[in-house]
């Protein structure tokens, strides 16, 4: 009896769909700067008994967000992006909590937040009052018409004796600010006195820009810039520099290129970075007329350090990354929260968000376990709704540049999942799989 040409070689077959997307799950995590032809050469080398085609490979890679689709403007589509972020040097966590630290874990990750303590579910973690806040834009309008507070946003009482209007108002030169009490009022002189129509006028062109806009990040920079520029006047600017200089960020080129957020809410284009821009640099830096220009000399008589100065105004370096910064860093209501802006995706998070002081400071923030955690686990928020399925989530995550999560759910998820390929990619190994039988192959 002759031998057939293939006796002790082993029999290839075309792995089912959840086996496959295991594979490459697996591969893509540990390499994640690999493109669909490594990764496909890599699972193959793992598993010589498939037979897979790289149509196949790439499909499942753009199905679960592990790569980004081609695109006949882009070369090198399916290389990963990710934000990036860096350490805050001098940051002082005991002014919040004693249960949490900051750990660095990779270029990709980035930083996060782990237990130093076991931490009991209900467990109030740490409260935080927000480093600068662009309110949402109903919470805004009702600032404006002098209804909500104009530091902490918590609704005004009409009749309340501790309410105090902005000092700089007059009936010749409105500003419709109110705060809540004296508190609220002293803390809003870190940011407000650049904001206000009375104090720079030039500011309003900005403000109304970023609302016709409805673009939060442009808002919340001129937000931050205010409270730089600020705090500079009176005393030393590196150490809420070195906040804005460690938030997570994710370059505004990319976050176009790649048509970040939905196509109801799309990324503002690059003449609309330009007029904002233009608005942003005549809010705080040049304005348009000799009496704009002396109102703001009157506030901003000291200038910047030179380096502080360049990541404010020079429009690449400064401006568009730091747009992309808020674009990022923004919790769910407007806040920027220097502790809070530590925390990392997952799709079954073990921390919740709550603003539960409503009467004294909507703004404030609670962060409390959901669950216990132990002592050097990561804390982890949802960056989207939780109830949604796994496709939506992660349609989500692409919208605001995160990728794909590979979170313990969204991988279990991603395996229930088990979506047929294309016939046509089905058909494609099935036939290379009948030639390897015939020994065509």
């Amino acid at each position: 009896m002759s031998s057939s040409p293939h006796d002790g070689e082993q029999t290839r077959f075309t792995p089912p769909e959840d086996a496959l997307t295991k594979a490459l799950f697996d591969v893509k995590s540990a390499n994640p700067g690999l493109g669909i032809s490594k990764v496909h050469a890599q699972v193959l080398k793992n598993h010589p008994e498939w037979l897979v085609s790289e149509k196949r490979t790439k499909k499942i890679l753009q199905n679960h967000g592990l790569i980004v689709a081609s695109s006949p403007s882009s070369n090198d589509a399916e290389q990963p992006i990710y934000p990036s972020s860096r350490m805050i040097e001098g940051l002082d966590l005991f002014q919040w909590t004693s249960k949490v630290q900051v750990k660095y874990f990779d270029k990709k990750k980035g930083k996060g937040l782990v237990a130093t303590e076991d931490i009991n579910e209900k467990d109030v973690i740490w409260r935080e009052d927000p480093f600068i806040i662009a309110p949402e834009w109903e919470i805004f309008d009702m600032q404006v018409a002098a209804t909500a507070c104009g530091y902490c946003t918590t609704p005004l009482t009409p009749d309340s004796p501790l309410i105090i209007p902005c000092p700089a108002s007059s009936s010749s030169s409105y500003c419709p600010a109110r705060f809540c009490n004296r508190l609220c009022a002293a803390r809003s002189s870190k940011v407000h006195p650049l904001l206000c129509p009375s104090q720079n006028p030039a500011s309003a062109p900005l403000i109304k820009f970023a609302k016709d806009t409805q673009w939060m990040a442009l808002h919340a920079l001129a937000q931050l810039t205010s409270r730089i520029l600020l705090v500079n006047q009176y005393s030393d600017s590196q150490a809420d520099w070195e906040v804005v200089r460690g938030l997570a960020e994710l370059g505004m080129e990319d976050r176009f290129k790649y048509s970040f957020k939905s196509p109801n809410q799309p990324e503002p284009d690059r003449p609309t970075w330009k007029k904002a821009f233009e608005l942003y640099s005549q809010a705080f830096k040049e304005p348009k007329t000799p009496q704009d220009q002396k109102k703001l000399t009157r506030i901003l008589k000291k200038p910047l350090p030179a380096a502080i100065e360049r990541g404010l105004f020079d429009y690449e370096l400064g401006f568009l990354r730091n747009l992309g910064k808020m674009s990022l860093n923004l919790e769910a209501h407007g806040g920027l929260y220097t502790l809070h802006s530590h925390l990392n995706h997952s799709c079954d998070p073990n921390v919740s968000v709550r603003h539960l002081d409503q009467r004294t400071a909507l703004s404030r923030i609670t962060v409390i376990a959901k669950r216990p955690i132990k002592r050097g686990e990561e804390l982890f928020i949802t960056y989207v709704n939780p109830k949604l399925g796994h496709r939506a989530r992660l349609d989500e995550l692409r919208g605001w540049g995160f990728g794909a999560c590979i979170c313990s759910r969204c991988v279990e998820e991603a395996l229930m999942v088990n979506q047929a390929p294309a016939v046509n990619d089905e058909l494609d190994d099935l036939a290379d799989e009948l030639k390897a039988g015939l020994g065509v192959l």
